[in-house]
């Protein structure tokens, strides 16, 4: 009898627990807050990250567990988290002046900014931290440098005293480029035991275990401060990335802004972002003779991968196969593809390509001229119906067959509606006749 009951208790408490984890996983989405038209009232209390989406949005249904475990990562900050559903609050949508689904906003006060990175948790955690606090964070201990060399990929920091027109400009371009990279400032005895320098005020960018500095900082006070405001924010503009990045339809906009030359290593992830051994080994090619010679092509060419093949093709407006390499012109729009298979590319192989690129002698193709520009709308407009007819053939079919089938029924009754009568006309004149 006591072991009946001591049975019973046990499943009762196995139950109990198995219903409480039930309800836990619902209460981790909870955290993304849903929003009204109310918010629109409510915007200026605190900071927030807003997913401003439509039900039948396939991106949104994307995002929304992405969304959810980003509002449990930020559940302990200032920054609260919500979604607000346009269909239902249009006026929300309007105030906010909403184009596309999903939208991701960062609101606080009066200042809006709209989210264009990569919609991943690490990514869309970093951006609400980064604009939830100052533009330039004082950092006081020595070991909270280590820290940050521990979380972030990349960051800037100025060293010195916080006055004068380098750290003017320093701020000034912390504040533009907020969205992008994480800024701090410390004193020099802080700095002096994580980074050698000789000179203040110094500017240094740490990313991927080593320091670069602003390479004008000791004599900015010579220079004149139109061109330190240039330089400072030109240099920042373009350290903000890695040596390789991995290329999406997100970022390769801004990678576009350092105005140099972006070459990419085309590869193909599957679904599960596992890339094909002889692929991967092209790729490690690339990434391993840029890094080797990073002095000698830093200043003209931005390197990254992609793999995702459809990008690329955007860009040349044809198909290409994987493993291969292109390299873009970001004022001029023109690309190049080496003439070499790519499978077969040796490191001096891709020191050549690289360097009939900088010399104007390698074969151009593409460009922004207006049938360019038509081309490749054209192009897009057809990758994307051969995306919705693999994705959904069935809804495709609706969607552009109704339409379709109305306007033949249109067109029929326009054109072939006198004949229809002429003919009617004849037979009943033919039969008065009679």
């Amino acid at each position: 009898m006591q072991s009946n009951n001591m049975a019973k208790s046990i499943w009762s408490w196995s139950f109990l627990l198995l219903f409480l984890l039930v309800l836990g996983t619902p209460a981790i989405s909870s955290r993304v807050l849903e929003l009204s038209d109310r918010f629109i009232d409510v915007r200026h209390e605190g900071q927030w990250l807003v997913m401003f989406y439509a039900p039948w949005c396939g991106y949104c249904k994307k995002t929304e567990p992405i969304f959810a475990l980003v509002a449990q990562a930020l559940h302990a900050t200032n920054v609260r988290v919500g979604r607000l559903d346009c269909t239902k609050y249009p006026a929300a949508a309007r105030e906010f002046k909403v184009r596309g689904y999903p939208t991701i906003m960062f609101i606080k006060g009066n200042m809006e900014f709209s989210y264009a990175g990569d919609r991943s948790k690490d990514e869309l955690v970093d951006y609400a931290l980064r604009m939830s606090g100052p533009p330039v964070q004082l950092v006081t201990r020595t070991e909270s440098v280590d820290m940050l060399k521990g979380s972030h990929t990349i960051f800037f920091m100025f060293v010195g005293e916080q006055q004068g027109v380098v750290w003017d400009t320093y701020y000034a371009a912390a504040e533009g480029y907020q969205e992008h990279g994480f800024f701090y400032a410390t004193s020099e005895d802080i700095a002096a035991q994580h980074f050698d320098f000789e000179k203040l005020p110094a500017v240094i960018v740490y990313k991927e275990e080593q320091h670069h500095f602003y390479p004008h900082g000791h004599v900015a006070h010579q220079m004149d401060p139109n061109d330190v405001n240039e330089t400072i924010f030109q240099w920042v503009n373009v350290e903000r990335f890695t040596l390789f990045p991995k290329v999406t339809r997100f970022n390769i906009h801004q990678l576009l802004k350092t105005k140099k030359y972006l070459v990419l290593a085309v590869v193909q992830e599957d679904k599960l972002s596992q890339i094909a051994t002889h692929e991967l080994e092209f790729r490690d090619m690339v990434e391993g003779v840029i890094r080797k010679h990073r002095p000698r092509y830093h200043d003209k060419f931005q390197f990254g991968w992609i793999g995702e093949p459809s990008i690329a093709h955007s860009i040349i407006l044809d198909q290409l196969p994987t493993p291969h390499l292109i390299a873009l012109n970001s004022t001029t729009q023109h690309h190049y593809i080496p003439d070499d298979d790519p499978i077969q590319m040796t490191p001096q192989a891709l020191h050549l390509f690289l360097e009939s690129i900088n010399n104007e002698s390698a074969t151009v193709y593409g460009g922004d001229t207006y049938f360019v520009r038509v081309n490749r709308a054209l192009f897009e407009v057809k990758r994307s119906l051969r995306e919705m007819w693999k994705g959904n053939p069935v809804l495709t079919t609706v969607i552009f067959g109704l339409p379709l089938g109305f306007l033949s029924l249109i067109m029929y009754s326009i054109f072939c509606g006198d004949c229809l009568v002429s003919e009617e006309e004849q037979e009943e004149d033919h039969e008065k006749r009679e």
